[in-house]
């Protein structure tokens, strides 16, 4: 940029020389990107500074200007934090507002702060570290979930409650094992978070355009000072490259498919059918004119975001489809789509960890449902099994009769009369009670991963260890 800096109120001055009058009214609004992507201040400010910074460290610009640039910069974006500072459309972009402002603050020394770069380069900047700090966010949050989890599965580690396949009773488990599936599910959220701040850790400013730049300039020492591994290798993928803005996409759509899955059950688990589980006033609302509703309103709107989480991964990605390399302006309407998606995946977690320590369990009510539905029928067969010898499929032909039998008397298993038991099959003897009962048959499971009350201490003891 020139030293001689047009008046920063003219439209003309972000098009140069080529175009003899500005935008449009319909050029400017589909054109400008200010009224989101100011968004990005602190970012744009903080790559700036290191930019000038190594700029004249490496001899392009003055100590001098570099000095006022810093100083101008920082000013801005006090007057920014502050609601001071007047974005302007016609400066189309947060880049142009601050140079703008800058240029009023300092003079022609602002016009040196573009030197060995391009808006392509810095926009890239801009996201890359945006979209990192969000993930390093995410991953904070997803911890907090994890840990209100696992204080649940402790408090519930014997806790017998049913467990489901086809949302049909299958077979007894604890409500600590059921609360300790959610902790593996949101571990491999945090994890591909953490995988996706790895994949981005690199710097794109100093790729310039797309051909890098004839500058000396030190696009190692800009990666150190904005917290960078390393800087990009290839100028063209830099300028081109918006993977790290989809791979958040796809872990917050992964994240709130999960937390979805969780809000359905909780919907499901307060319905007075079930009453598992009841929540406070704090996360749930009446009805206007059914005085006795109470809806579970915050995990219904939670199951809502993943929709528009959803949504934003899919336009990004069909944005992103058709684009020869390097830099196009299709891709302006990358911003809008992850700032949404990371506001509704925040809330979506906040309102779920509330939750998960909010709710009431109602113990009673889940032993009594974990009793239903023939679910201890599996242990029955596995009893005849080691005890009777018989081989697994005739067990469960047996069993099948068994539950037959029961249900055509309306009892449970363990109600069943023992002569009734050996007219089905002669090996069976009262020693078989034993594991009819759903305490007995939690118990029982304790292989690795198991819903047994020790084996569900035993993970809750590695996740609290590597939370």
């Amino acid at each position: 940029m020139a030293d001689d800096t047009t008046d920063t109120k003219s439209s003309n001055q972000m098009w140069g020389g080529r175009f003899a009058s500005g935008p449009d009214a319909i050029m400017e609004e589909i054109n400008a990107s200010i009224g989101f992507d100011k968004k990005l201040f602190a970012q744009d400010i903080r790559g700036s500074i290191a930019h000038a910074t190594m700029l004249a460290h490496q001899g392009i610009i003055s100590a001098e200007d570099k000095d006022k640039i810093v100083h101008g910069l920082n000013t801005i974006l006090s007057e920014i934090e502050s609601g001071n500072f007047e974005f302007s459309r016609q400066l189309e972009d947060i880049h142009m507002n601050v140079e703008a402002r800058l240029a009023t603050l300092i003079g022609p020394a602002a016009g040196r702060l573009h030197t060995a770069r391009s808006r392509n380069d810095q926009v890239a900047l801009d996201f890359r570290l945006w979209v990192k700090e969000e993930l390093q966010k995410t991953e904070q949050m997803l911890t907090g979930l994890i840990a209100a989890f696992l204080d649940r599965a402790e408090e519930h580690a014997e806790s017998v409650m049913p467990g489901f396949t086809h949302l049909q009773t299958a077979q007894p488990v604890t409500f600590g094992h059921h609360c300790m599936a959610y902790v593996e599910m949101f571990g491999r959220d945090r994890a591909r978070v953490r995988h996706a701040i790895e994949h981005l850790d690199e710097s794109p400013i100093g790729a310039a355009a797309l051909a890098g730049t004839g500058y000396p300039i030190d696009r190692h020492m800009t990666a150190k000072a904005l917290g960078f591994r390393e800087p990009t290798r290839n100028s063209i993928d830099t300028v081109s490259d918006r993977d790290f803005a989809i791979e958040f996409l796809s872990i917050a759509a992964i994240a709130g498919m999960h937390l979805s899955r969780l809000a359905e059950e909780i919907v499901i688990w307060s319905t007075s059918q079930f009453g598992f589980v009841r929540l406070s006033d704090a996360f749930s609302t009446g009805s206007s004119i059914m005085p006795q509703k109470k809806n579970p309103d915050a995990a219904e709107l939670v199951r809502a975001k993943t929709g528009r989480i959803n949504g934003s991964l899919v336009a990004l990605l069909t944005i992103m489809k058709g684009l020869p390399l390097a830099y196009s302006k299709d891709m302006q309407e990358d911003k809008e789509q992850v700032f949404d998606a990371a506001e509704s995946l925040e809330l979506a977690i906040a309102a779920m960890t509330g939750m998960v320590r909010d709710m009431t369990v109602n113990t009673a009510r889940m032993k009594a449902a974990a009793g239903s539905g023939y679910s201890t029928a599996t242990d029955l067969a596995d009893w005849l099994v080691r005890e009777a010898g018989l081989p697994f499929r005739d067990a469960h032909h047996v069993t099948g009769r068994a539950v037959a039998l029961a249900e055509s008397k309306g009892c449970d298993l363990s109600e069943l009369p023992l002569s009734e038991l050996q007219a089905i099959h002669s090996d069976i003897t009262d020693k078989v009670y034993d594991v009819l009962t759903v305490e007995a048959s939690v118990a029982s499971r304790k292989s690795f991963g198991g819903t047994a009350p020790s084996e569900v201490r035993r993970q809750i003891a590695f996740w609290r260890a590597r939370n």
